[in-house]
C-alpha cells in the first residue's frame, strides 16, 4: 500500500516539477532562467561526483576533464559549419568534423559516450590507486586534458576556444537530464551494485574477502560517473555560448568537491540542494566583486571575494554540519510522513497528560 502511494506521489511531483519548469520557461526573464538552468547543471556535477566518491569512496579530481571533454564534443558537434569555418581562422578544422552538424540531444549523448572513453582511459590505470594517490592522479589526467585543448589547434581551436556555439540548453534539457542522472543513480545505488559500492567504501579489504570485484565496481562507477559529467559539461557549454581550455581549469573540481560535501557525502538529494543553494548565493554575493556607493562613501569591490564567502560558509558547514546537511539521507515521502507526524503525536501526549 504504501509503495503504490509512494509512486502516486512520485508521478504527481513529477507532473508539478514539470509544469513549474515549462511555465518558468515561458515567463521567466532570462536571467532567472540561467540561474535554475546552472542550478541543475552543478547539480548533475555534484551528483555525478558523489556517486564515485559518497558511494563508492574514490576521490577523483577528474570531473573538471570530463566536463571539458563532454563540452567541447557537444559544441563542435552543434556548432554549423560556417561557424567553425569563423572560429578555425588560424587552422582549419579537423576534415572530418568541418560539415558535421547534429541536433542538440544526440550530440549531447556522443559527447557523454566520448567522455567515457576518456575515462576508461583515465579510470583502468588510475583506480588501481587509493586514496590521496588517486586524487592527485586524477587530477594531473584532468590537467593533461586542459593541455591537450590548448595544443590540438585543429580540433579545439587552442586558448582561442570555441565561440558562437547555438544556445541549446534550456530549463527543460537541463533539469530533464538532471532527473534522468538522478534515476540512473538512485537505481544503481540501490541495487545489488549500489550495495557492493558502499561495501568498498566501507572496508576494501573486507569487501574484496567477501567476493567483490573492487576493480569492476570502482569502473562501473567511474563510467557512470564521467557519462553524466560530459552531459553536465555539454549543457554548461551550449548555455553560456562560448568555451576555452580555461572555464575547466582544476578550480572547477575543487568547487565540485566543495558542493558535494556541504551538501553531504552519500546523499543526492544533499548535492542538489547544495548545488542549487551554492549557484543562487553565487549570483547574490555578485555585486559586492563591483563598487558599492553608500551615499558619500565608496567601497571598492574586490574580485573573488565571492568564492571566499562561499569558502568561509563551507567551513562552517563542516563545523556545525559534520556530515553536511543532509549526511547521508535522502528524501522520501515515508521519512516526510513521518516528519509530519511527529508534532501531532506530541501534542496528542501533552494532552493526554493534562
Amino acid at each position: 500500500m504504501a509503495a503504490k502511494r509512494n509512486l502516486y506521489l512520485t508521478l504527481v511531483a513529477i507532473t508539478v516539477v514539470a509544469i513549474l519548469l515549462w511555465f518558468a520557461q515561458e515567463n521567466l526573464n532570462p536571467y532567472y532562467q540561467r540561474i535554475l538552468t546552472l542550478s541543475a547543471i552543478y547539480s548533475m556535477f555534484a551528483v555525478t561526483f558523489n556517486l564515485i566518491f559518497g558511494y563508492t569512496g574514490q576521490f577523483s579530481l577528474g570531473h573538471a576533464g570530463f566536463a571539458a571533454v563532454g563540452a567541447y564534443v557537444t559544441a563542435l558537434l552543434t556548432m554549423s559549419p560556417a561557424q567553425k569555418v569563423a572560429n578555425f581562422f588560424l587552422q582549419p578544422i579537423v576534415p572530418f568534423l568541418r560539415d558535421v552538424e547534429l541536433p542538440f540531444l544526440p550530440a549531447l549523448l556522443i559527447g557523454g559516450f566520448v567522455t567515457v572513453l576518456v575515462s576508461l582511459i583515465v579510470g583502468v590505470p588510475a583506480l588501481r590507486l587509493r586514496g590521496d594517490y588517486l586524487a592527485i592522479a586524477t587530477l594531473g589526467f584532468s590537467e593533461i586534458i586542459r593541455v591537450l585543448l590548448v595544443n590540438l589547434q585543429p580540433l579545439t581551436n587552442g586558448a582561442l576556444g570555441l565561440k558562437g556555439i547555438p544556445s541549446n540548453t534550456n530549463l527543460l534539457y537541463a533539469w530533464g537530464m538532471l532527473g534522468f542522472c538522478v534515476f540512473v543513480c538512485k537505481r544503481l545505488v540501490d541495487s545489488s551494485y549500489g550495495r557492493a559500492m558502499k561495501s568498498v567504501r566501507d572496508d576494501e579489504v573486507a569487501a574484496e574477502a567477501l567476493g567483490v570485484n573492487l576493480f569492476k565496481h570502482k569502473i562501473l562507477a567511474y563510467i557512470v560517473s564521467s557519462f553524466f559529467a560530459g552531459i553536465a559539461g555539454g549543457l554548461l557549454a551550449n548555455l553560456i555560448s562560448t568555451i576555452d581550455p580555461k572555464v575547466f581549469y582544476y578550480t572547477l573540481a575543487y568547487q565540485i568537491v566543495g558542493i558535494t560535501v556541504m551538501g553531504g557525502m552519500g546523499s543526492l538529494t544533499g548535492s542538489i540542494i547544495s548545488a542549487s543553494l551554492y549557484t543562487i548565493f553565487l549570483e547574490l554575493l555578485r555585486p559586492i566583486e563591483s563598487q558599492i556607493n553608500i551615499g558619500s562613501l565608496q567601497i571598492p569591490g574586490i574580485p573573488g571575494m565571492r568564492m571566499v564567502i562561499f569558502s568561509v560558509l563551507l567551513l562552517v558547514v563542516i563545523l556545525f554540519y559534520r556530515k553536511g546537511l543532509m549526511g547521508d539521507t535522502e528524501f522520501t515521502w515515508d521519512a516526510l510522513f513521518r516528519f509530519l507526524r511527529k508534532p501531532k503525536g506530541r501534542n496528542d501526549q501533552e494532552g493526554k497528560v493534562a
